[in-house]
């Protein structure tokens, strides 16, 4: 999972990742499956209808459960409470007793008379921002859509388990208007169209629960491309509802990154088809907000803005798009116990965040200097810039124990640094691992040996991994797992840019619209609800232009009522302004109102970044050379 904004929400509020192709499945034996209907044709009140049919309990008591976690995420989704008049039904039609238990579960009784199961759901972007359902809700990318022109089906949002029944078969029947176009990660087995041609259903197969939960869909007026990167077939999803971008403007974008990532890789295993599927939301209340991704063994889900420009939009798909794809690596091939044998209603958490999402930021990040795809210069911004983000969060906090208590503060609010931290940490042991084998060796090949010993059926047991790594590697290896990562001593990145010849150095860097460098230039009064500019708004080049001051409150931004329920999706635009758009500002100051016009420039503040050091060694420039080129 990447989630774009989530540190920027989390600073503003404190102020104030499948095991098969669509092949057809004719040669398996589906016996007594679980049979589940979703029909797109009959949505009453922004609801779709499932029916499920168990086949015959042989037990008197089953309990049936939504998803409260799902893979991938790191935070309590509760798909139960999405769920509307669950009831049972006999075989002759009569309602069999079902008590709702909790947020997510439904225990019945005299199950052994049950015919089937029967409910609406609501979808879960509607709700986002003052949608009146209280508690979490899910990452956008794991959420569903029910529009009429548009249906997100992350399926752990439409169909649950039976707690006896994990491992059940099931085959999932979906009703959709005929003209809709349709696209899924999950195996097809067949379709069928209504007598009158407005209606087909089509079938698809799940082996297991797993498997139901692990392969999203997208229905309606979408568009597909379907394309070849080596011998992975990509079959790219595209819904933007204004039609600013589309599946073949962003088609170019997604082989240059696929082929680089291929090239990265070279022979770990990847998938024969890679499915990915990008809702870009527009700027309507009803619309997602949490934007970013989600990844499965065989395809990854994206919710982005949809008012982002061309080169935004692209640049944003190969950081989060390639994070996604790099964890067939890490954890869909290397992975625990925690996550081979997921629970979603009370799930445990592996120790291990350091890898699963670290080192695949790492990689999203290392492959596109490595293969060209940005400069030497812009990578080490892009580790400055990680720096400085973890810093802002616990530096002394093991990673592990954050890890294994994710879902509880203090731990909770400092998830994100999975993505900072968490990517330093593997760049650290990239650089020990290159040092140690002169160049041979590396982050990217340690994690191909781990896969050659586990894989995506073998999970390692969680508290053995270090150990392992250890013995796989080098004591230098083991001890900066066993002190930084175990422990709680802060790294001193400048002892690794040292061992390449890099050393950081102040200068005036470039910076966007909400920064200062790294630093965000707003604050949050929560009581009254107020978003305002804080003194590092001066710091940045721009608004230092245009005669604001520190504590200007910002009531409107382009026409637009900033508040805090909104904040995530205007601040977030505000985050992909580029110089010569026009805006507009209504700010109030000392209880004055104030009406701010500008062209957009480009924006600068005072930042360090690395650089070589004068006189590098040759050993360092090897070294250098060896980690960033190979």
């Amino acid at each position: 999972m990447k989630n774009f904004y989530l540190l920027f929400i989390s600073l503003l509020l404190l102020t104030a990742c499948k095991t098969g192709s669509n092949k057809q499945v004719s040669d398996l034996a589906i016996s007594n499956p679980i049979a589940v209907n979703l029909d797109l044709t009959a949505v009453v009140d922004d609801r779709v209808p499932v029916v499920v049919n168990p086949g015959r309990f042989t037990q008197d008591t089953v309990i049936y459960r939504l998803p409260r976690v799902v893979q991938g995420t790191y935070s309590v989704s509760d798909f139960g409470k999405y769920v509307d008049d669950l009831k049972a039904v006999d075989y002759n039609g009569n309602t069999v007793s079902v008590t709702k238990t909790d947020e997510n579960s439904w225990t019945i009784t005299n199950a052994t008379q049950v015919d089937k199961i029967k409910y609406l759901v609501n979808d879960t972007f509607d709700i986002e921002v003052g949608g009146g359902i209280g508690g979490e809700q899910p990452f956008s990318p794991a959420g569903t859509n029910i529009s009429p022109d548009n249906y997100v089906l992350n399926l752990h949002g439409f169909i649950g388990y039976f707690d006896h029944l994990k491992s059940a078969q099931y085959t999932v029947d979906i009703d959709a208007p005929a003209d809709f176009v349709r696209t899924s990660a999950l195996q097809e087995t067949g379709s069928k169209t209504s007598a009158d041609g407005q209606t087909i259903t089509t079938t698809y197969y799940a082996p297991r629960y797993f498997d139901i939960t692990d392969n999203p869909m997208m229905y309606g007026k979408l568009e597909v491309e379907t394309f070849m990167v080596g011998d992975i077939k990509i079959v790219l999803s595209v819904y933007s509802p204004n039609k600013l971008h589309s599946a073949q403007s962003l088609k170019e974008t997604v082989i240059t990154m696929m082929e680089a990532q291929k090239a990265y890789l070279g022979d770990i295993d990847s998938t024969p088809r890679y499915d990915i599927y990008i809702y870009l939301a527009g700027a309507g209340e009803d619309q997602p907000k949490g934007f970013g991704a989600l990844e499965h063994h065989t395809s990854t889900v994206v919710v982005m803005p949809e008012a982002m420009d061309a080169n935004s939009l692209s640049k944003s798909i190969i950081d989060i798009v390639a994070h996604e794809f790099f964890h067939i690596v890490t954890p869909l091939s290397v992975h625990s116990e925690d996550i081979h044998y997921f629970d979603y209603y009370q799930p445990t958490f592996s120790k291990h965040l350091w890898m699963y999402e670290g080192v695949t930021e790492y990689f999203a990040q290392h492959f596109q200097v490595y293969k060209g795809l940005m400069t030497d210069e812009e990578f080490y911004d892009v580790i400055t810039e990680k720096i400085q983000s973890s810093l802002t969060m616990n530096d002394d906090m093991s990673f592990t124990v954050m890890s294994e208590n994710v879902l509880d503060e203090p731990y909770a609010s400092n998830y994100y640094n999975v993505y900072q931290k968490g990517a330093l940490i593997g760049m650290c042991i990239d650089i020990l691992m290159r040092e140690q084998s002169g160049g041979n060796r590396s982050m990217l090949s340690l994690m191909k040996e781990l896969s050659l010993k586990y894989g995506k059926n073998k999970p390692f047991k969680d508290d053995d991994l270090i150990t392992e790594i250890t013995a796989m590697t080098y004591p230098e290896v083991g001890e900066f797992l066993k002190v930084h990562v175990e422990g709680d001593t802060p790294i001193n990145y400048a002892d690794f840019f040292e061992k390449v010849g890099l050393e950081f150095a102040e200068k005036q860097v470039k910076t966007n619209y909400i920064q200062s460098g790294n630093a965000f230039i707003f604050g949050a009064d929560q009581q009254k609800g107020d978003i305002f500019f804080n003194d590092l708004a001066l710091q940045n080049s721009f608004w230092a232009s245009q005669d604001i001051q520190a504590g200007d409150i910002i009531k409107k931004v382009n026409g637009t009522e900033l508040t805090m329920e909104a904040a995530q999706m205007i601040l977030g635009g505000m985050y992909m302004w580029q110089p010569g758009m026009e805006i507009e500002l209504e700010l109030e100051r000392n209880g004055e109102s104030r009406i701010l016009k500008a062209t957009l420039t480009e924006a600068f503040a005072t930042g360090v970044s690395l650089q070589s050091v004068t006189d590098p060694t040759q050993a360092q420039l090897n070294l250098r050379n060896a980690w960033l080129k190979g």
